[in-house]
């Protein structure tokens, strides 16, 4: 790896690390401040644990394009598609509702829980798809999706909250499966935007604390039923979209 791309990555990571742990740890005991505001808070609070992940992205992706241009953007090759995908998960969430300990109306917790995932997968997807796929994209895709789940996983600090070394090797495992489909998905889409919305779908089965456990079985058999067929139907027409104005051109 060349001394530019090294540095790039470490200043990346430290940044990524130092201050997402701040919030994640609540350094500046902020929780019972937030725990007293309104549920809308949440929408600004909750991504903060992964705030580190865009600054730090936003400092590296600077220096790198001084030596190439970005391939990657917000909405990549079709706003459409991506504002598309990213409403549906949370019009999903607010016709189901979300079970909370707050009190609040399932529907409007939904929505609430929703935003603010939504928000932090966004934070995280800069950094791991968008800034670290572009930087290690010279390299075999193998070596590119262990270094970035690497990362993925120290980041997490999984290790911490369960010291299972079964339950971390198959938390390693997800994370080389997800960095392989996210960074599919941005490839195909050059769109943060929709490796967001489906980053979203893992964290609302699996691990958003905020919304997995608001949601029954069935709630999440029908978000999985539901929305993984229409984006896939969505990738297919924006791939052949994509074909045709690549054509044109």
């Amino acid at each position: 790896m060349k001394q530019g791309n090294f540095f790039r990555i470490i200043t990346f990571y430290l940044i990524a690390i130092i201050i997402s742990n701040i919030f994640r740890f609540d350094s500046f005991h902020l929780q019972g401040v937030i725990d007293s505001l309104p549920t809308w808070a949440m929408i600004i609070y909750s991504p903060l644990q992964a705030v580190g992940v865009l600054l730090g992205a936003l400092i590296a992706m600077k220096f790198l394009q001084k030596k190439t241009n970005l391939e990657f953007s917000f909405f990549g090759t079709s706003k459409k598609w991506s504002v598309i995908m990213g409403v549906i998960p949370v019009i999903i969430l607010v016709i189901l509702g979300v079970n909370n300990k707050q009190g609040n109306n399932s529907h409007y917790y939904g929505f609430i829980a929703g935003l603010s995932t939504f928000i932090y997968c966004y934070f995280e997807e800069i950094g791991w798809r968008g800034y670290l796929g572009q930087e290690l994209k010279d390299i075999s895709e193998f070596k590119r999706i262990f270094i970035i789940s690497g990362l993925w996983y120290l980041w997490h600090l999984f290790f911490l909250r369960n010291p299972d070394l079964v339950q971390n090797v198959i938390f390693f495992g997800w994370l080389m499966i997800g960095s392989w489909g996210l960074g599919k998905i941005v490839q195909l889409t050059k769109s943060i935007f929709a490796a967001t919305c489906f980053h979203l779908v893992i964290n609302i089965l699996l691990f958003n604390g905020f919304i997995k456990d608001g949601l029954d079985k069935t709630d999440k058999i029908i978000v999985l039923g539901v929305l993984v067929p229409i984006w896939i139907l969505i990738l297919i027409k924006w791939k052949k979209e994509k074909t045709i104005a690549n054509t044109r051109s």
